[in-house]
């Protein structure tokens, strides 16, 4: 965990939004076809752009979440790794969630959990919970680690199955029980719960207490950053972990593209503090 492994994930993110007075994540979704023109066609592209959003955002950040599909699908894992080494080495205490989703069962679990926290040292990863609790259990059992739960995600089709009624009520509720009382003995879990849902939100937050949420789906996706605040929030005005991406990642394309991505984040990190 950065330049201090004594440091958990909850403890830093605890820290990140007390001490540095931020609930905002920004997702690193590295596209080279959006990359501003200087950096198009250089070998080590993924890499050079990722740091400077990093760099020119990190004092304003909670966490940063790369997602492991835009590398992977470029041929970038080590430029992956080297980036959330650059995240540790420069900015220690800003703490790197692997947006993975994963799920699976015994030791291919085992497999995915030593990749995303040994082969890339992330600091927490997304997980599917949808094989149950053992595909679960090799992430939920690095207790400094996080382990983020898919709960209500932030996609349109996503009432397909989670809204599904079991017992009375939608199977999201269910998974949010579950992991708030079963899965989280360590204290290491959170969920996803999208900011384009804000009444569910406020329901799941009623049943889990002060677990933290990871939010999806402000920005490009359109979810309203107030009623985030006003059904996410714990009563001491944290609690969340509010994503953007595109909107920061692209906010400019031209030489000064870093520039515009701090601008943006500025702004929607004051915003979120505003409602706070």
């Amino acid at each position: 965990m950065g330049t201090d492994a004594t440091m958990g994930f909850m403890t830093a993110l605890r820290a990140r939004w007390r001490d540095a007075g931020t609930l905002l994540c920004v997702g690193l979704d590295p596209d080279p076809s959006r990359f501003p023109a200087q950096l198009r066609g250089e070998p080590d592209a993924v890499f050079q752009f990722c740091s400077a959003i990093v760099d020119a955002t990190a004092d304003a950040v909670c966490a940063f979440k790369p997602q492991i599909a835009h590398f992977a699908a470029l041929g970038a894992e080590e430029a992956l790794r080297r980036l959330i080494a650059h995240i540790h080495t420069m900015h220690p205490g800003v703490p790197v969630i692997l947006d993975s989703k994963r799920g699976d069962i015994g030791s291919t679990a085992e497999h995915y959990a030593t990749e995303a926290f040994d082969r890339y040292a992330a600091d927490a990863v997304t997980v599917n919970p949808y094989l149950g609790r053992d595909s679960a259990q090799p992430f939920l059992d690095r207790a400094d680690r996080g382990v983020i739960v898919l709960c209500r995600t932030s996609n349109p089709g996503s009432g397909e199955f989670q809204d599904a009624l079991i017992d009375g009520r939608p199977l999201y509720q269910h998974v949010a029980e579950r992991v708030a009382r079963d899965w989280n003995g360590n204290g290491n879990c959170l969920l996803v719960v999208g900011a384009t849902w804000p009444k569910e939100l406020a329901e799941v937050r009623a049943l889990v207490g002060d677990l933290p949420f990871l939010v999806p789906g402000i920005g490009a996706q359109g979810g309203n950053v107030e009623a985030v605040l006003k059904n996410g929030a714990t009563a001491d005005g944290d609690g969340l972990v509010i994503n953007s991406s595109r909107a920061i990642l692209y906010a400019g394309n031209g030489d000064d593209f870093a520039d515009a991505a701090r601008s943006a984040a500025i702004t929607q990190r004051d915003e979120i503090n505003r409602y706070r």
